[in-house]
């Protein structure tokens, strides 16, 4: 299983400031209320209730199709072609699966373009989590039973520390995918760490080489 914003693509492609900057525009215009303004309930939101969508569709019954369509018309031109991490997924044992708070549309157009969007089984996006976003505990459950997935099998590769805890508790093997971009509390705290909590089993900067190890140590089959 892999997040996909600031998992499968590096941060530094500065993907997400955009999708971000677009949830502020459409907050505003939505809401009638300046662009500041806006930015504060985005983001209190998102700390709240696990997306910014989840906050506004509790609070303001907003319908989400097109608010999802505005916030990833985004430019993808950062975004390049990965042939090392598409030869390392493709390396790995078992099913792979795109796990994401974002939508279908969105994670096919970046996966597509890194080039690795073929090596996906699926996509389960927050339309099939019926907008219950990671980190909670239906989201996880609506996931496994949609891919008949067993979690002592699973491994769920994933930026945001919180968004791991209920795989782990679930029995999946957890990697953080640790990135550069600061847009929640935790993410500051991460660099306050003596070791990863017991929740996070590995800890990465760099998912392909952490699969290309991962591959080179895994004993062949047989």
């Amino acid at each position: 299983m892999f997040d996909l914003d600031n998992t499968l693509y590096p941060a530094e492609c500065d993907l997400f400031a955009q999708v971000d900057r677009r949830m502020g525009e459409y907050v505003a215009t939505f809401l009638g209320v300046p662009y500041v303004y806006a930015r504060h309930l985005q983001k209190s939101y998102y700390r709240q209730f696990g997306t910014t969508l989840s906050g506004l569709m509790k609070v303001h019954r907003m319908d989400p199709k097109p608010f999802l369509d505005y916030v990833h018309d985004i430019d993808l031109a950062p975004v390049q072609p990965a042939p090392a991490l598409a030869a390392a997924i493709d390396r790995l044992p078992g099913r792979k699966i795109i796990f994401t708070n974002g939508s279908v549309r969105h994670a096919e157009n970046v996966a597509g373009k890194l080039g690795v969007l073929h090596l996906f089984e699926g996509i389960h996006d927050i339309v099939a989590c019926e907008y219950v976003p990671k980190p909670h505990a239906p989201a996880y459950a609506g996931f496994l039973k949609s891919f008949a997935v067993a979690p002592e099998t699973a491994a769920m590769f994933e930026d945001m520390p919180h968004n791991l805890e209920q795989p782990h508790a679930l029995g999946m093997t957890t990697v953080l995918v640790h990135s550069s971009y600061m847009d929640h509390p935790i993410q500051q705290k991460i660099k306050g760490w003596a070791a990863p909590p017991d929740h996070i089993h590995h800890m990465t900067e760099n998912l392909t080489g952490f699969l290309d190890t991962l591959n080179a140590n895994r004993a062949p089959v047989g």
